[in-house]
């Protein structure tokens, strides 16, 4: 019980990728399954940046100010990398994010082309007029 409520961001992420999953599989509504994508996409992203956090880590801006008449004590210089953030699997998400905002517009712009065509967004009613 102690290891569930440890992780329960990973408890959260996983119960809302499973509610994107049914809605994209079990309701026949196109909007509804365009949310559940958008759930199931949103629970990654919070699953990447949870699994990239560390604790006490600093950005990854390093300010060094080397003289020049001592450029030799700059050869000298080590940077612990532990004590630093790694930035990119934020930057990766941000890309993720806007991705999934591009894909979201495309998604809506086809599901009104197709309720134009078939005056319905009901996935069945759809497949049985093509059936036709």
């Amino acid at each position: 019980m102690n290891l569930i409520i440890a992780k329960f961001n990973y408890v959260l992420y996983i119960v809302l990728m499973m509610m994107g999953l049914w809605a994209m599989i079990a309701k026949s509504n196109l909007i509804k399954k365009v949310v559940g994508l958008g759930i199931f996409q949103t629970a990654i992203i919070l699953f990447y940046i949870s699994i990239s956090v560390k604790k006490g880590a600093n950005i990854p801006i390093i300010h060094h100010h080397v003289d020049p008449n001592h450029a030799a004590d700059a050869a000298h210089m080590v940077i612990d990398a532990a004590k630093y953030a790694n930035p990119l699997p934020h930057v990766l998400m941000l890309t993720a994010i806007v991705v999934g905002v591009a894909t979201l517009g495309l998604a809506l712009t086809i599901i009104q082309h197709i309720y134009q065509e078939h005056h319905t967004i009901e996935e069945d009613e759809i497949l049985e007029q093509l059936n036709q």
